[in-house]
């Protein structure tokens, strides 16, 4: 597993003060002989929809001293966790 970047606490303390509950801490995805490791996975009851809400939250802080570097690891993670989440 990778190490958990600097700010994970805080992100996961800011979802649970939303109302989130945090139900996986990472939230892993098995596809065929591989997986997916995701910060966290959160879900939210919605009483006005009846039902609940769940996310996969990946948290960066771009401390990279290169941004674009930073931010096309980012995206490729976002592709490949949508990919894995359909």
């Amino acid at each position: 597993m990778p190490a958990k970047d600097k700010i994970h606490q805080a992100v996961k303390e800011a979802l649970k003060k939303e109302g989130w509950q945090v139900t996986d801490d990472p939230l892993v995805i098995f596809i065929k002989d591989d997986n997916v490791a995701i910060d966290l996975g959160a879900e939210k009851w919605l009483f006005a929809e009846k039902g609940i809400k769940k996310i996969a939250v990946e948290v960066k802080s771009f401390t990279s001293p290169s941004l674009f570097y930073s931010f096309h690891e980012a995206l490729g993670q976002y592709l490949n966790y949508e990919t894995a989440l359909q």
